[in-house]
């Protein structure tokens, strides 16, 4: 089954004048590739289909446009506008009735409301469907990075702050963005997998737990690496020359891929990740050495206090 409205894209690319196309899907959509080249080719368009790994917008397959016109990237909303860059996001619908399992946990009647952009065009129905059971449900836009009303990154929670509420809902798939929620803004943090009808009280303290033993096999490193991604969504320069100001043990190197191979080949004892933030939440367990957040490697140096414990997040300037 095709999730890809590509009538709608084929009119977009002749707008453009495009000839031809880099396609580029993340892991969840990858097998899209192979239907949507050929409904594309049949069009006239000559189609290349990116093969990296592809993690978000701020992922995007460049290289692809040495080969093609336009770069159509699919399942995001845009992180960077560029000209040669299409984004196609991906809408995954679902009864709002199934909020109804997450009344009996709400503690208030005004609440910040949240989700990811796959569902992002579903905020005003479930807006609606809450305040039908008297409950006031407040959606804010983000930053740059996460432009829509009510979305959020794993890597951005400016939408849920901008709520200003003490409650939030996250309406997803995952715990990694609910837990980064509630470290973002301190707010209680309920969260509903729209599919499963499972919902769940967040609690962030086991991950701190988690983070706080790994920055203490940090601590007696030799060496650190600071990580700063070559990826053009991803970069973060200035901050990694910062980080680096902070020790006399720490050097920049620059990655695409953060690769547990090329950690162990450069030998430093630890590395802090100014890459995309998940690495580090997500891929620890993978990496032959500890590999911090820039906030937990200002804790480690004492430029940051334990209690200003924080998630890090890729905000827009």
């Amino acid at each position: 089954m095709s999730l890809i409205p590509v009538s709608d894209l084929i009119g977009r690319l002749r707008e453009r004048g495009a000839r031809s196309v880099a396609l580029q899907f993340p892991a969840g959509l990858a097998r899209q590739a192979p239907g949507t080249a050929a409904a594309l080719r049949r069009e006239g368009f000559d189609v290349i289909v990116s093969g990296d790994p592809c993690y978000g917008a701020c992922d995007l397959a460049l290289d692809a446009l040495a080969y093609a016109d336009v770069l159509v990237h699919f399942g995001h909303a845009p992180v960077e506008e560029r000209p040669d860059v299409l984004y196609e996001p991906v809408r995954f619908d679902f009864d709002v009735g199934v909020l109804e399992n997450v009344l009996p946990l709400l503690a208030g009647r005004r609440i910040g409301l949240v989700t990811t952009v796959q569902h992002v065009h579903l905020i005003d129905a479930m807006t609606a469907f809450l305040r039908e059971h008297g409950i006031e449900a407040l959606a804010a836009p983000g930053d740059g990075r996460a432009p829509l009303v009510g979305q959020v990154l794993g890597c951005n929670f400016t939408a849920a702050r901008a709520t200003g509420a003490d409650e939030i809902l996250f309406v997803g798939t995952g715990v990694f963005h609910p837990v980064g929620i509630q470290l973002a803004t301190g707010a209680r943090v309920v969260a509903l997998d729209p599919f499963t009808g499972e919902v769940q009280e967040v609690d962030a303290s086991r991950l701190v737990r988690r983070r706080a033993a790994v920055m203490e096999k940090a601590r007696d490193a030799a060496s650190f690496g600071i990580i700063v991604s070559t990826k053009s969504g991803q970069q973060r320069m200035s901050l990694a020359r910062r980080l680096v100001a902070l020790s006399d043990r720490a050097f920049l190197v620059a990655m695409r891929e953060v690769s547990p191979a090329e950690m162990l080949d450069l030998g430093f004892g630890a590395y802090v990740n100014t890459a995309c933030p998940r690495l580090a939440y997500d891929d620890q367990v993978r990496f032959p050495v500890p590999v911090l957040t820039p906030p937990e490697f200002e804790i480690l140096c004492g430029a940051r206090a334990w209690d200003d414990y924080a998630i890090d997040e890729y905000l827009s300037p």
